[in-house]
């Protein structure tokens, strides 16, 4: 059961899904794809361990609840919104879906989980507000933007794959080198993952062993850093 909830900024309005009924509190940010099948899917993986999940919908300002579908065909699609993307303002869009989140009466602590795009998005959501808990799947520009590190004190756990076309390895590595020495956070390298490991609904892209190692640590995380 999913129902949509209203996001109010300077500039206009974009709409925010909910999925569940009550306990911690999840933003769910997106790939390059939109708020499609795979986030959704995310979602209700997320509601079933017992969380309140909500997905703001990050392309509002250039196409409202666009999506693309996760094949050949729509990578191209997607790269071309990313073109017109811009972070900062997104940042700025998912802080003000955080504080929504947060002031839904059926959510206590909120964290912030995001996947490709949506893992460098929600690192510096963590960055700039208060989290319970952060989760980043292979953001492509975390590693550098690692000045940001010292300012994210929530609980949070990195996610990349080893073999990731679109992320180097030694890029990789500064994240490994960096995080080594926060006792608050943890980084997990699928060594045999490519990008986008994770995504089920993208059979160019997904890879069901790292995929399901990942999220086994993810599951674990959370119910440590955001107990339901």
């Amino acid at each position: 059961m999913t129902r949509t909830e209203k996001v109010v900024v300077p500039g206009g309005e974009f709409d925010l899904r909910v999925w569940g009924t009550r306990g911690p509190g999840i933003l769910l940010l997106q790939e390059i794809f939109g708020v499609g099948e795979y986030l959704e899917a995310v979602a209700e993986d997320l509601v079933a361990l017992g969380f309140v999940v909500a997905a703001p919908d990050l392309f509002w300002r250039i196409e409202p609840n666009w999506t693309a579908e996760h094949n050949e065909q729509g990578v191209p699609k997607a790269m071309a919104m990313v073109a017109q993307f811009d972070v900062e303002k997104g940042v700025e869009d998912a802080v003000a879906a955080l504080e929504v989140l947060r002031g839904l009466p059926e959510v206590d602590a909120v964290g912030v989980v995001g996947f490709c795009l949506g893992g460098t998005l929600a690192y510096l959501v963590a960055a700039r507000a208060q989290v319970d808990a952060l989760v980043s799947y292979y953001g492509s520009d975390v590693p550098n933007m690692l000045d940001r590190l010292d300012a994210i004190q929530a609980p949070t756990q990195f996610h990349f794959g080893g073999d990731d076309a679109y992320i180097p390895r030694e890029d990789v590595a500064k994240v490994e080198r960096a995080v080594g020495e926060k006792d608050h956070m943890e980084i997990h390298v699928q060594e045999d993952g490519g990008h986008a490991f994770h995504n089920r609904k993208a059979p160019m892209f997904y890879q069901p062993e790292p995929a399901a190692r990942a999220w086994r640590l993810t599951e674990d995380f959370l119910r440590r850093t955001l107990p339901a």
